[in-house]
């Protein structure tokens, strides 16, 4: 019984549940900018190097080969056998520009933080001493 409460303490504490949200918040900007490197970044790129797509770009290192009969026995397809570097260029990218917004975010953070720190403290309230020798100052001012 012990063990599912200090599991069950392990999974509520803040440290967990903010790791939980920030994993969801990650995945969701990564679509983010995914979808911005597939669908909006990468056509321009793609038409001005005549219409290719990362995506596609490979070096077949064997073809592939459909299914044949020969002497009378059917031999089965082959698939090509390709290293695929484009998806790899292109997921490549998508981590640059994901670096860049997170670089760009954690900087607008700092701005806001460091104009935090700048603005003026409230002066410290007198302390006791203070405030009793402010009375007594006061009094022998009255009394003049």
């Amino acid at each position: 019984m012990g063990f599912l409460k200090d599991f069950k303490a392990f999974l509520m504490k803040g440290d967990i549940v903010n790791l939980a949200t920030a994993v969801i918040v990650a995945t969701a900007f990564g679509n983010i900018v995914k979808s911005f490197t597939d669908d909006i970044l990468m056509p321009p790129i793609g038409m001005v190097l005549n219409g290719v797509d990362f995506t596609e770009l490979k070096i077949v290192i064997k073809e592939a080969q459909p299914e044949r009969v020969v002497n009378g026995e059917t031999i089965a397809a082959v698939n090509a056998v390709s290293i695929n570097y484009g998806n790899f260029l292109q997921i490549v990218l998508n981590f640059i520009i994901i670096g860049f917004c997170i670089f760009m975010v954690l900087k607008m953070y700092e701005r806001t933080k460091k104009k935090e720190a700048a603005a003026p403290a409230a002066p410290p309230a007198p302390s006791t001493e203070e405030k009793l020798l402010m009375e007594i100052r006061d009094l022998l001012k009255s009394k003049q």
